[in-house]
């Protein structure tokens, strides 16, 4: 468990705890470690859950099946990112969604009961976890409503300029690098891919943005997305 505590120091569930504080917190916690393969489902929609995820290493899908088998992808979480804990408070509620493995990962779990509820010495490190769990879980509400805003977006076109516009915004720059291939674009959008390859091409060939596999650059801004031509 040890060799991983440097990635969780890193989350926001152990913000403003020290180090020492942390190693401290893990018998409370109840934390188990375990690795999946690419593909491997960690949690199927279904399943009614007490512990949450935290992703150590790779990255893992949120997905949404259909009874035909047919798959959106709704987030992504990579490391030290944290999935499951909104169905982990309720527990009676049955996940309606499935998390899987994008690629090889490792995910601590850890007891959101043991998370909500005071140690035994009711430490003031426990106190900030609480306090920096409630924040995470509100954040992540926020983080769900632009998803929402994103999706609502009437043409592919404005999907797709909506999205990087926002993860040029989040990396800080005009040029950036998205966690998607092409088909996982076209699911987290919730677009056909061929719908989405054909408006990408097109707005590269208009000078909007460049790309090159996973990597997008923005180069100018335009007011009305659905005037492009």
């Amino acid at each position: 468990m040890f060799e991983f505590t440097e990635i969780l120091f890193a989350s926001p569930l152990f913000e403003k705890i020290s180090p020492e504080d942390v190693r401290a917190l893990f018998p409370c916690l109840h934390i188990k470690i375990a690795s999946f393969e690419k593909n491997e489902y960690i949690f199927h929609a279904g399943d009614c859950i007490k512990s949450f995820g935290m992703v150590i290493s790779g990255s893992v899908h949120i997905i949404k099946e259909d009874y035909f088998g047919n798959q959106s992808i709704l987030s992504e979480i990579s490391s030290p990112g944290i999935f499951g804990e909104t169905y982990a408070c309720i527990e009676i509620e049955p996940l309606a969604v499935s998390a899987v493995a994008a690629q090889a990962a490792e995910v601590v779990f850890i007891d959101v009961n043991a998370v909500l509820s005071s140690c035994t010495h009711a430490c003031a490190s426990h106190t900030t976890l609480v306090r920096n769990f409630l924040s995470f879980v509100a954040r992540k509400n926020l983080m769900l409503t632009a998803k929402m805003e994103l999706l609502s977006q009437k043409t592919t076109r404005r999907k797709i300029l909506s999205y990087l516009s926002e993860q040029s915004r989040i990396a800080g720059k005009s040029t950036f690098q998205i966690p998607f291939n092409r088909q996982q674009l076209a699911d987290y959008l919730m677009v056909d891919r061929s719908a989405l390859s054909n408006e990408m091409c097109h707005l590269r060939d208009i000078g909007i943005i460049r790309f090159r596999k996973s990597e997008f650059s923005m180069l100018r801004q335009q007011q009305n997305a659905d005037n492009l031509s």
